[in-house]
């Protein structure tokens, strides 16, 4: 797959079968939105597209309002994103920065520059509620008479349920907010795991008895936070117990700076630039600031107790019964 920062240079504008949105997550809504796209393109003999942004929209105008409260929680970083991406079978993603003169595009121009002449769109499927331009002044109405107008051919997907309701990024935010990882995994399709490299950090924990693994989110507002149990992949052939902290660190730093940090049990060998994938499995309760280090280090140790907890009853759950006489 290729990944283009803003649209593809003149070579590369292959015409294309295409779909645009946020993707957070890649949910199984957005799934059947990118088999749809892989199968017109299959059909028309085009490349598989994906146009998405960054930052998310509602969180570049939530900075210019000053209030980033108003911005979304985000529920993948952009690795795991393109990682989803390429695993639905996409050709190409371009990754649009989104910023005010992108925000600025009126409805026509970001037809007639971006799709048309700017991507070659032959086939395009977005959702049935697909707003676009400034202002979201751009409908699927404008986008059926513009491919009427340019030729290319535009389809809207109606929405995806689950059980009776609509799987959506916002759904799937409420349910990680909430610790709810089975429901999240039944409306992503697969388990909640956030990916990244192994980061030096301070060595804090290490001087407390507790070394963690430490990696970067580059977003300020994570889908989650607080303390939980989870398994490590990447490090061997089966999956590491540890327990983790999503957050800001309020007992040791005080600038905002988000990071996880995960301790792997009965596990020394050096992890620095490795790539890992965290999956969450259960949380234990909400970040909190602890008084000192000593604190700190008691209410680590009882985290440390729970996950193993955890991990013991999921084993002993797991294996067969003992036939008896």
């Amino acid at each position: 797959m290729k990944v283009f920062r803003g649209l593809p240079h003149d070579d590369a504008r292959r015409p294309c079968a295409l779909t645009i949105g946020n993707f957070d997550g890649v949910h199984r809504g957005h799934r059947a939105l990118l088999a749809r796209v892989k199968e017109a393109a299959q059909s028309l003999g085009l490349e598989t597209a994906v146009m998405t942004f960054e930052p998310h929209p509602r969180e570049f105008f939530a900075h210019l309002s000053g209030d980033e409260s108003r911005a979304p929680a985000r529920v993948a970083n952009l690795r795991d994103k393109l990682q989803a991406l390429a695993k639905a079978g996409v050709d190409r993603v371009i990754v649009e920065h989104f910023n005010a003169r992108f925000a600025a595009l009126s409805p026509q121009a970001f037809i007639k520059d971006v799709l048309v002449d700017g991507l070659h769109v032959k086939w395009l499927i977005v959702g049935d509620d697909f707003r676009f331009g400034a202002k979201r002044a751009g409908d699927i109405t404008m986008l059926k008479e513009a491919g009427r107008q340019y030729g290319f051919e535009v389809v809207s997907l109606p929405t995806v349920l689950h059980e009776g309701v609509r799987i959506s990024s916002s759904a799937v935010r409420s349910t990680l907010d909430t610790g709810d990882f089975q429901h999240a995994a039944e409306l992503l399709g697969h388990p909640y795991a956030i990916s990244g490299r192994v980061l030096h950090g301070k060595k804090l924990g290490r001087t407390i008895g507790f070394p963690t693994l430490n990696l970067r989110i580059a977003h300020k507002r994570p889908a989650l936070s607080g303390i939980f149990v989870v398994q490590v992949h990447g490090l061997s052939a089966q999956p590491l117990p540890a327990v983790a902290s999503l957050g800001v660190r309020p007992t040791v730093e005080d600038n905002g700076r988000v990071l996880l940090e995960v301790h792997l049990f009965d596990y020394a060998a050096q992890c620095y630039g490795k790539l890992i994938r965290v999956e969450f499995l259960q949380k234990l309760h909400e970040e909190k600031k602890y008084d000192d280090l000593d604190t700190l280090t008691r209410a680590i140790d009882a985290d440390a107790r729970a996950a193993r907890d955890y991990f013991e009853r999921r084993d002993s759950s797991a294996l067969p019964a003992t036939k008896t006489n």
